[in-house]
């Protein structure tokens, strides 16, 4: 009997640790051991960010400043990805030394007992984080090689000539911004016609004219009825009758929770494995953290509901998760966009009466250098005075909107926040005067 059975072997892990330095006897269960850290560090955000990385270095080699143009060595860059990936798995194994390792597929049977390689292990608590996996429409004929999904795309070891994206999301644009800047013709496919159709609209506007400036060929309103590889490429078949052909389509239409380990009737699965506020299931004592619960398909808010979980069964009752308060972002080149708390969509949906503070980033020299006179920071705020949340396109946005998560978790208002004197010359000065203009 374990106090604990962590499911899923990707972010779940911080939990388990914790637990097991508690003193708590602990399980973790990952189908593979060789994949511990999960799709976020092998598949996803970690070996993404890195190949943005080196993308944005051939992108910038392309102004006029430089007398030669770089070129991407994929191998030498799947060596390094290895040798990186490599190194965070085993320093995620050594923490993990004080909880048992287990290996296999779980399924939930009954209530506080999993079954794995027909061992059944009972646990008092349950804590379930199988993340989530590509969702590939039908008509669209997968093969792992010519049409792709993002578990394949960051193994590539040559870059294709052309390629078509369906799907303009997270996965989406990050790729169409790798390739573009990598040198490779780009065909995003948007099933509709608005990019990022919660952002404000001078946001959505400005991205449409970031990717048409990287070369990007964008389709709007282009479903995808067919798509198949053949002895030319891949032939896609659009709903409107038109075609094209690709050498390869990477498909990022979303991803959906894996709650196929779910095997009882307690527990009840709806888009995502339904849980209440405090991530606990319909059975007590089994939660769901992370993509598996069908709120918010982000590492770092999977982490942070396992960490919560665990002080609950710690009995340390930590505060609910503001999932509103958690930064979202989408890495695109030369800008990216991040969000966190409301914005003018939700506020307007909901009826709030709110400012609204825009400050574009060319009032700034330092934009002209940074591909972002384009870019923008907007940042809203209540009658009251208080911070309600900001959306912000500039380069690295994600790390520059870290200062209004923090304002938000500390419910500063904005007289407060007025007072911090960012340094200068950086665009942090251009969320230091959107605090003054509310």
């Amino acid at each position: 009997m374990y106090d604990i059975l962590y499911i899923g072997g990707g972010l779940n892990y911080a939990g388990a640790i914790i637990a097991a330095k508690k003193g708590l006897k602990v399980g973790l269960i990952e189908m593979s051991l060789l994949q511990l850290g999960g799709t976020c560090l092998h598949k996803g955000c970690i070996p993404s960010k890195m190949f943005l990385h080196y993308a944005q270095t051939v992108w910038q080699s392309k102004e006029d400043v430089f007398n030669t143009e770089l070129i991407l060595d994929m191998k030498t860059l799947l060596n390094k990805k290895k040798n990186l990936l490599s190194a965070a798995t085993k320093a995620i194994t050594m923490q993990c030394k004080q909880l048992e390792l287990i290996e296999g597929k779980a399924i939930l049977i009954a209530p506080h007992k999993v079954e794995v390689n027909e061992t059944i292990y009972e646990a008092k608590h349950i804590v379930i984080g199988t993340g989530s996996s590509p969702f590939i429409p039908e008509g669209i004929v997968y093969d792992g090689v010519y049409i792709i999904t993002s578990d394949e795309v960051l193994m590539l070891t040559v870059l294709p000539k052309k390629i078509a994206i369906y799907g303009d999301g997270a996965i989406g644009l990050e790729m169409a911004s790798f390739f573009a800047a990598a040198g490779v013709d780009v065909t995003l496919v948007s099933r509709k016609e608005i990019l990022l159709k919660n952002a404000h609209p001078l946001i959505q506007t400005t991205m449409v004219k970031q990717i048409e400036k990287m070369g990007i060929r964008h389709l709007i309103n282009h479903p995808i009825a067919k798509a198949k590889h053949t002895s030319r490429g891949v032939h896609i078949s659009f709903e409107n009758s038109k075609s094209i052909y690709t050498d390869l389509l990477l498909v990022a239409t979303g991803r959906r929770p894996n709650t196929n380990l779910i095997d009882t009737q307690e527990i009840i699965v709806k888009h995502g494995i339904d849980t209440d506020e405090h991530f606990e299931t319909t059975l007590a004592k089994h939660y769901a953290i992370g993509d598996c619960n069908g709120k918010l398909q982000l590492a770092h808010a999977a982490r942070a509901q396992t960490l919560n979980v665990t002080k609950q069964i710690l009995g340390e009752n930590p505060s609910l998760i503001n999932l509103d308060h958690v930064v979202k972002f989408i890495h695109t080149l030369p800008m990216s966009y991040a969000t966190v708390g409301e914005n003018k969509m939700m506020l307007e949906k909901n009826g709030c009466t709110f400012k609204e503070s825009v400050v574009p980033l060319n009032y700034f020299t330092a934009s002209s250098f940074h591909h972002a006179s384009d870019g923008v920071i907007i940042v809203y705020g209540d009658e009251k005075g208080f911070i309600l949340g900001a959306e912000i396109l500039a380069p690295d946005a994600e790390e520059l909107i870290a200062p209004v998560a923090m304002a938000l978790a500390g419910e500063m208002d904005i007289s407060l926040a007025q007072k911090t004197i960012m340094a200068h010359p950086t665009f942090s000065e251009a969320l230091q005067q959107a605090y003054f203009h509310l």
